[in-house]
């Protein structure tokens, strides 16, 4: 059986989540400078935009690389699926086109019913009304001998780590104020206890911090 993982990034003030998103600009400028330092990684080029030989290959780059590896499931929750913005639309299939970068289940944890997505490159959306802890069974066991990732957002993260699910929490912390949105610390005083932590700082200021069992 493998870990249930977490890799996330979030502000200096602790929040994975940004607030001046518009029909227009669905992510909003704050995911912009949130997601910076990843955005530019060459494993993000390659593997979310399919742009080769391009971008920074530092540490930013050896965490987004370990992001992706060893997954054989993921756990997410609607909003990042973007559900919230596409309510009721059965042609709605995800932010990331035909081949999403996941290549692998993905339960999505949602009250609206809808059919299992199968997508190109071996990615398949399964919409899940269960519980965390029976959506981890269940992701768990499709995972087999590999890690389950709880992907986000911040809420269901949150989740995971208040019930003591999370095996490795990864945070990039960006060295930006954002001031508002979902903190992932909420409600998770001492959380530390019971890992062990470690951090490094990169190229583009982000300090990685590891808190692993």
């Amino acid at each position: 059986m493998g870990q249930v993982r977490v890799d996330l990034t979030i502000s200096l003030d602790g929040y994975g989540t940004t607030t001046d998103q518009t029909p227009e600009d669905p992510f909003g400028q704050d995911w912009n400078r949130l997601q910076a330092a990843y955005v530019a990684t060459r494993t993000f080029r390659e593997r979310v935009l399919g742009q080769t030989g391009k971008g920074t290959t530092g540490l930013d780059n050896d965490y987004a690389a370990d992001y992706f590896e060893g997954i054989g499931a993921e756990i997410m929750g609607a909003g990042k699926f973007g559900l919230h913005a596409h309510p009721g639309d059965p042609d709605w299939r995800g932010w990331w086109g035909p081949n999403p970068p996941f290549r692998c289940p993905v339960f999505v944890l949602t009250h609206e019913s809808r059919p299992s997505l199968e997508m190109e490159g071996g990615t398949t959306f399964h919409f899940v009304q269960t519980s965390a802890e029976e959506t981890l069974e269940r992701a768990t066991q499709a995972a087999g001998d590999r890690d389950v990732r709880i992907g986000g957002g911040v809420r269901v993260v949150r989740s995971y780590l208040a019930a003591g699910l999370v095996d490795r929490l990864h945070v990039a912390i960006a060295p930006i104020l954002l001031g508002r949105g979902e903190n992932l610390w909420a409600e998770l005083r001492e959380l530390e206890r019971g890992y062990k932590v470690t951090s490094e700082i990169a190229e583009s200021g982000t300090i990685h911090v590891t808190f692993s069992r």
